[in-house]
């Protein structure tokens, strides 16, 4: 059997498209359509031979018309009508998850080059109707997929902003903590959008065409993340707690968005059929999983890491580089509470709780940017860490290494 350290992401082999906040540019598109058209768009441009691919894995969190049909029927609208594999449904935790089955696979030699494609649209999401013949007349159950689960964890039995005022309470991190790490944060974001948003254009089509829903033409044009609101220390200062008596304001939140990443996963004898640059080596060196008690998911990365890093044979202190996914800037907080790891040395150039959260893709985004600013270091060890509904987490050490320079970084 293949070992996870015979696995390889070939560098560049990867997309995100801009995250677009609900409601604007990206609300009517059929969130797995427009992953194939876009995974379809990138292959072409990149030269990936879409024969080639032998398995794919898709991940997404919100329901889209036909879905029933999942990986396969995305891979059919590449271009590539007899790969097939796992469709995966983690909340916000859909990304890691993916990678993990899609390196599960390999290491089973069910495949030896895998296509993971992460998608959502938290717009315009199903209102479902259950059938429930015992209701009041036979009345069915009606449910929002996305704002009923946004409302209440059906375990815990409250909302998800809860969570995070459970943590602030027993961390004791207060509103000027957290309003100060968010300043933090949109100033790192700034840093990705300068020389015309450099850094995103190492991974992202800059300015990226918005087709129509029957993808035959273009209709919009976005130049980046939309729907972003620019924060400033002033303006968090105006802000009041969204519960009563809490802490965590809209500022120390994330917005819900819209938008599609992936990744190519592959035997290390395969990665030159996809790489865009054969001297740097780009490893997966472990995942961890966990779950934190009943409503505290903002601590329940602190645990998933460790394990990562524990299956990686690393400790904290061997990484370079981390992301993590903070739909509360709490969960920074307590991150860096529990490891001891700087809050300001986390998440350069942007985070989720600065420029969205469509949920499935998040996470796969924030890996990728994650492999970038290795990359411009001249490699070393990277971990991703994000929460996801049920106080859960997953965390991923992932190590990058440029052969083209003899100590693997720059000095």
């Amino acid at each position: 059997m293949t070992s996870l350290s015979d696995l390889r992401i070939p560098y560049g082999a990867y997309w995100s498209t801009p995250f677009s906040r609900w409601q604007m540019s990206l609300a009517d598109l059929h969130s797995l359509k427009f992953a194939a058209a876009t995974g379809a768009k990138v292959a072409k441009e990149k030269q990936w031979p879409i024969e080639a691919f032998d398995h794919a894995v898709l991940g997404f969190t919100v329901p889209q018309d036909k879905c029933f049909y999942g990986a396969p029927w995305v891979m059919s609208m590449m271009g590539a009508p007899n790969v097939t594999g796992p469709t995966v449904m983690q909340a916000c935790a859909t990304s890691p998850r993916a990678l993990s089955a899609s390196a599960a696979d390999l290491c089973n030699d069910d495949a030896t080059a895998s296509l993971v494609v992460t998608c959502d649209r938290t717009s315009n999401s199903p209102v479902i109707m259950h059938p429930n013949p015992r209701g009041p007349s036979g009345s069915p159950d009606i449910e929002n997929w996305v704002l009923g689960n946004f409302r209440e964890d059906p375990n815990a039995h409250v909302a998800m902003v809860d969570t995070a005022e459970n943590c602030a309470r027993d961390w004791q991190i207060s509103t000027q903590e957290q309003h100060d790490l968010v300043a933090l944060r949109y100033d790192q974001y700034r840093d990705a959008l300068k020389d015309d948003a450099a850094f995103l254009r190492r991974f992202m089509t800059l300015p990226f065409s918005v087709p129509d829903q029957k993808f035959r033409k273009e209709v919009a044009t976005m130049t980046g993340d939309e729907g972003i609101h620019d924060t400033t220390p002033e303006a968090l200062r105006k802000l009041k707690p969204v519960k009563e008596g809490g802490t965590v304001t809209f500022g120390g939140q994330t917005h819900p968005a819209d938008g599609n990443a992936g990744m190519v996963v592959t035997a290390k004898d395969r990665v030159s059929e996809f790489t865009g640059e054969p001297g740097i080596e780009i490893r997966i060196l472990g995942f961890g999983q966990a779950r934190e008690r009943l409503a505290y998911m903002p601590a329940a990365p602190v645990k998933a890491a460790k394990r990562a890093l524990d299956a990686a044979g690393l400790s904290i202190d061997n990484i370079d580089v981390i992301k993590s996914h903070n739909p509360f800037v709490v969960n920074d907080i307590v991150f860096s509470r529990e490891t001891g790891v700087d809050p300001k040395k986390m998440n350069n150039f942007g985070c989720s709780l600065v420029f969205g959260h469509p949920q499935g893709p998040t996470g796969m985004r924030l890996i990728i940017e994650m492999i970038e600013e290795l990359a411009m270091r001249g490699g070393g060890n990277g971990l991703f860490h994000g929460c996801a509904a049920g106080d859960t987490a997953m965390s991923v050490v992932i190590a990058v290494q440029d052969k083209r320079n003899q100590n693997g970084r720059k000095s």
